[in-house]
């Protein structure tokens, strides 16, 4: 089935609520219907959207062209052996969906990213983290349709150039596919990763057994203490990247701010907490006009009602400064601005 809708509404389409339109709006949950369409016109990736659940744009005005909205459904296994299983997901499923489905299947490699709002086909794209764990790092494959081509190709996950809330698709093949499926490699036999954030000091308050259900209830206990719910508090969860600095800088500025937290990326490379920075110059809990910054975790701009994605974009912009006149370091945003 393919639907084609024009002058449409994008504010069901975005946590962040933002009232703009789009030229033509496209939904497909079958990727042949979706192949047949896109063979009949030529596309440029500027003339291209290509939208999810929404959870990582911020609108700032009308969208001139034409949003793509894939809604393939399905979860399947595909293939499996003693350590691992190859599962095979419309890009179309809700992506907390996917991971509690894997977490009652007893397969580990995604329960850190539980309670994370969007939908599967977004995941390659900004390879979804959090805890000290990336969708990049299970995705086998990634199925799509080419644009240029009006081709449906398979592209290995160890071509999709996945680094940290990165991909080749926010780069050189932004807006050139359209994913329709991804297929993830998940464990048999898990290895949890306890030691980023509170994590493992959530699931001592929890007591029990250390297993996949404990760490997914952590996780979504964290995540819900700290950031508010886009059916009341419109946001698109963290606004900001954490920047990875040398350790030298990290040293630098460890010396002067001692409580400062750093992650080791490797013996070169250090992460700093972007949330913590910006707390420290002042923004959490502010107002600023419509918009404002969430009081309970600095990395998170709501829309606090009416907000324009302009007001949004403008408050993340001095926010940037600010950290930047403190700290020496400009934070980017993980949010895609339009």
């Amino acid at each position: 089935m393919i639907e084609v809708k024009e002058d449409y509404s994008l504010k069901p389409y975005n946590t962040f609520a933002i009232d703009v339109k789009c030229r033509y709006f496209v939904e497909s949950d079958e990727e042949e219907a979706l192949r047949a369409f896109v063979a009949d016109y030529e596309w440029q990736p500027s003339e291209v959207l290509i939208l999810g659940g929404g959870s990582n744009f911020l609108f700032t005005e009308d969208f001139t062209g034409t949003v793509f909205y894939p809604a393939m459904q399905g979860k399947e296994v595909i293939k499996e052996d003693e350590e691992e299983v190859w599962v095979r997901i419309g890009a179309g499923v809700e992506w907390d969906d996917f991971v509690a489905w894997t977490v009652e299947q007893g397969w580990g490699g995604v329960e850190n990213l539980s309670f994370i709002p969007g939908h599967v086909g977004a995941a390659p794209v900004q390879n979804v983290g959090a805890y000290g764990m990336e969708a990049g790092e299970r995705i086998d494959r990634v199925e799509a349709i080419a644009l240029d081509k009006a081709i449906q190709v398979e592209i290995a996950g160890k071509d999709c150039r996945f680094a940290y809330r990165d991909s080749i698709f926010k780069r050189e093949w932004k807006n050139r596919y359209i994913i329709t499926r991804v297929v993830f490699r998940l464990s048999k036999k898990p290895e949890f990763r306890l030691d980023y954030g509170a994590l493992r000091s959530e699931l001592e308050k929890m007591g029990g057994e250390v297993n996949l259900t404990n760490i997914r209830q952590a996780v979504i206990r964290i995540r819900r203490s700290k950031l508010p719910d886009v059916a009341e508090i419109p946001n698109a969860g963290s606004f900001f990247k954490n920047p990875v600095v040398s350790r030298e800088q990290a040293d630098r500025l460890l010396a002067e701010y001692p409580g400062m937290p750093v992650y080791e990326v490797d013996d070169a490379c250090c992460k700093l907490a972007a949330g913590w920075m910006i707390e420290q110059c002042g923004w959490k809990g502010r107002t600023w006009g419509k918009a404002g910054v969430h009081d309970k975790q600095a990395l998170v701009l709501v829309n606090r009602g009416g907000a324009s994605g302009i007001e949004i974009t403008r408050l993340a912009n001095e926010i940037r400064k600010s950290v930047f006149m403190k700290f020496g370091i400009w934070i980017e945003p993980e949010v895609y601005v339009i």
